[in-house]
């Protein structure tokens, strides 16, 4: 069994050895759809007569102080979230004030992004070029895009924004099937990386608990039809095959029995046209595709690494059916004083 390490840096400087012996319970939420988030509670003492508190007046433990919290085990560690404190919560228990305590939360560092609602036109852009300039010249961050082909001229339509630069950049991630996130100082914006080696592999040993659930209603195929702005005739795009990798022997379509048909789903949002419609379209199905998911814990010490989500994992001993590759979703890391723990969500677009 490894023994667990966390380091916490508060404004990029390593907090005092006092603050992890005040430390209760720490906690990172990494999500593949949402802002990684932590939470961390300390034990606060009365310090005087005159009402001051440890920890309360500290100027590196105020907001949007940036904080880093890596996680590791005996072979080191990582960097689990790097974001900024968006709450304060100190809580006094005035009977029994060994019970008073500081709960610090705060997000990654998309938070930046998220802030300031815009209206803005971007014409003659492709979505990835959009990003870029959101990234790169609005936000200082370095990049991981994969390039979208479509440009959407103004002569037929121009994309107009209306929301923060994250929601923006989300909502053009999710009608290209891309992923869209900041890790660390760096955004990203590409379809999930399903090919790239998995994390080490999960079993019995180490998993506390595991349950999986499978969901044959939920692949479809796709279909679009709507009026071309330009000369009014009818366009159509329908998608009944996947373009990312299957993570395992049996996709949705072959679990079909004879007299059961795919379902069909119809799309009703407004494009630009044909290109923009079949890229919406396969976008739709890949999510349909994740008709396997599952929701487990594992004792971080026995597994001996830090899982993150947007990653794939190998899952062992549950069965020919249900052992493979998946795609992981979400993972909570809680550190306690009962030791550390992972929590985690996965899916996959297959069986076997």
């Amino acid at each position: 069994m490894q023994h667990e390490q966390f380091t916490i840096l508060i404004d990029k400087k390593p907090v005092d050895q006092s603050f992890y012996s005040d430390l209760l319970d720490l906690e990172v939420e990494l999500d593949d759809d949402l802002a990684a988030q932590f939470r961390l509670r300390l034990a606060i003492s009365s310090s005087d007569q005159a009402g001051g508190w440890s920890y309360l007046d500290d100027e590196d433990l105020s907001v949007w102080c940036q904080v880093t919290i890596r996680a590791g085990l005996s072979d080191g560690d990582e960097e689990l979230i790097s974001g900024y404190i968006t709450h304060l919560r100190p809580t006094f228990d005035l009977n029994d004030l060994s019970r008073c305590t500081l709960e610090i939360q705060g997000m990654d560092g998309s938070v930046r992004l998220d802030r300031e609602e815009k209206l803005k036109a971007w014409p003659n852009k492709t979505d990835s070029n959009i990003a870029s300039e959101i990234f790169k010249n609005d936000h200082a961050l370095a990049t991981q895009i994969i390039e979208t082909r479509l440009v959407h001229d103004d002569k037929v339509s121009t994309i107009i924004q209306r929301e923060t630069d994250m929601q923006f950049l989300r909502r053009l991630a999710a009608r290209n099937g891309f992923e869209c996130y900041v890790e660390g100082t760096t955004g990203y914006f590409r379809p999930p990386q399903l090919g790239e080696p998995p994390q080490p592999a999960i079993n019995q040993a180490s998993l506390s608990r595991f349950s999986v659930e499978v969901n044959a209603l939920a692949p479809a195929n796709l279909a679009m039809w709507q009026i071309d702005r330009a000369d009014k005739t009818v366009l159509d795009v329908s998608v009944a095959a996947g373009q990312q990798q299957i993570l395992g022997k049996r996709g949705a379509a072959s679990l079909l029995r004879p007299n059961i048909n795919p379902a069909l789903a119809i799309v009703g949002q407004a494009t630009t046209g044909r290109p923009e419609m079949r890229a919406l379209a396969q976008g739709l199905y890949h999510q349909a595709e994740w008709f396997v998911t599952g929701e487990g814990e594992l004792n971080a010490n026995i597994y001996g690494h830090v899982l993150k989500p947007r990653r794939t994992v190998t899952i062992e001993g549950v069965g020919d059916a249900y052992s493979g590759v998946y795609y992981v979703s979400h993972v909570t890391h809680s550190l306690s004083r009962d030791g550390y723990r992972q929590h985690f969500r996965v899916r996959r677009n297959a069986l076997g």
